[in-house]
């Protein structure tokens, strides 16, 4: 099988299966309907505040989002390994690389994709949304960037979380990691603005650095996720691995 045609199988998987399409499908309805939501019960920022930044407010659903996007990824990957399905996707697609190449272009195409969708929607609805006097637009510095930015971003984390997926052959397993990681390990060592340390350097915050108008810390806008691509590099690389070398 050609990589177009286990490619379109891919697809075929992706929007059928109701797990799959209900998680490609949360991924902007979670991040850009919790950010206007935010958006419209706020609209600015809380008296006193001084590290508000207008980009990154039109974004509270991010966190969100992204937890859909490595739920994708993970299904997309190692919901293979259930009832022995891997063996039939191989039968099929017998070069792994080519299998694995096209699971992760048919995951990653597809997340950014709707990951446009919610940059863009995110940021147009949020500003508008936003008392008058705190919201800027989308020719402003930062803006345009965040939208693509926010599409990058979502499709990065599915990436990684299919790599971690193929590594772990687990649903339970693969999340048991990325879950902490990207929900629980940032809360611990701090808030994103702030900056400063190794902590700059987790796959999140280093992400994120490019939805900040003002990006500040050991990264920039485009560093940050430049870190990002290397971890997900690493996880993707992992789960080549393991597809590789490990039985089906």
């Amino acid at each position: 099988m050609t990589f177009a045609a286990a490619l379109h199988t891919e697809w075929i998987k992706i929007r059928s299966l109701r797990s799959l399409t209900g998680s490609l499908l949360a991924v902007p309805v979670a991040t850009a309907g919790l950010s206007l939501l935010i958006c419209g019960m706020l609209g600015r920022p809380e008296p006193g505040s001084t590290d508000f930044d207008p980009v990154l407010f039109s974004y509270y659903g991010l966190n969100f989002g992204q937890l859909a996007a490595i739920i994708l990824g993970v299904i997309a990957m190692a919901g293979e390994y259930k009832n022995d399905g891997i063996r039939i996707s191989l039968a099929a697609v017998p070069n792994r690389t080519r299998f694995y190449a096209a699971k992760l272009a048919a995951v990653g195409g597809c997340v950014l994709v709707v990951g446009l969708v919610a940059g863009a929607v995110s940021f147009l609805g949020g500003q508008a949304l936003m008392d008058p006097g705190f919201g800027i637009g989308i020719t402003d510095q930062g803006a345009l960037r965040a939208v693509i930015g926010c599409a990058l971003y979502l499709s990065l984390i599915s990436l990684l979380a299919a790599g971690v997926a193929a590594l772990l052959r687990s649903v339970t397993g693969a999340l048991s990691v990325l879950v902490p990681l990207f929900l629980i390990v940032p809360f611990v060592v701090g808030d994103l603005t702030r900056g400063g340390g190794a902590a700059d350097f987790l796959p999140d915050r280093a992400g994120q650095q490019i939805l900040l108008q003002h990006p500040v810390g050991t990264l920039g806008p485009w560093s940050g996720p430049a870190v990002l691509a290397g971890w997900t590099a690493l996880a993707v690389i992992a789960g080549w691995w393991s597809l590789r070398r490990r039985d089906a």
